[in-house]
């Protein structure tokens, strides 16, 4: 149904687009990444600074594709350290309500524990996003806390991952 490919800096013109395409649909529950992000050296600076930041181990980031090879998401780790990391990922509007989400965080669910040597995994959304919080739970996380994202009421669920291949 969706293939994950680790970003490179050839996906950049298809990941702009995605993002301008969506920007709005985003907005809606996710803080928006603000106005120079959307031009073309903004972008190019931040794309640079994400491939820096995967060359250096701190991150992984991966693009959704759809079965005809579109961009239809992105479904990143961050700040890797101490055999854990942050998920985050986005689905574009013409893909939600697919089972796209729920695919991509099963797929670098099992790459974080078989490829990244991931023990656990993070991942917070507000309160106001019942889909992403649906996805989680549905992916094996358990609701940990409350928190706050960007001044907005949120919560932070946790998921401890296992290194047998195919365990979603």
């Amino acid at each position: 149904m969706v293939t994950l490919e680790r970003l490179t800096a050839g996906h950049a013109q298809a990941l702009l687009a995605f993002e301008r395409e969506n920007r709005a649909y985003f907005a809606r529950t996710v803080p928006d990444r603000g106005d120079a992000y959307f031009t073309p050296s903004g972008f190019a600076a931040r794309h640079q600074a994400l491939l820096a930041e995967q060359r250096a181990g701190v991150c992984h980031i991966h693009v959704v594709l759809d079965d005809e090879g579109k961009l239809i998401g992105r479904v990143n780790l961050l700040d890797v350290t101490d055999g854990g990391a942050e998920l985050g990922y986005r689905v574009g509007e013409r893909a939600a309500g697919r089972g796209v989400a729920r695919a991509a965080v099963a797929e670098v669910s099992r790459l974080a524990a078989t490829e990244y040597g991931l023990t656990t995994l993070t991942a917070v959304t507000t309160l106001d996003n019942p889909a992403s919080m649906t996805v989680l739970a549905r992916s094996g996380f358990t609701r940990v806390e409350n928190t706050t994202v960007d001044g907005r009421p949120g919560v932070r669920f946790r998921r401890h991952l296992t290194a047998v291949p195919g365990t979603p």
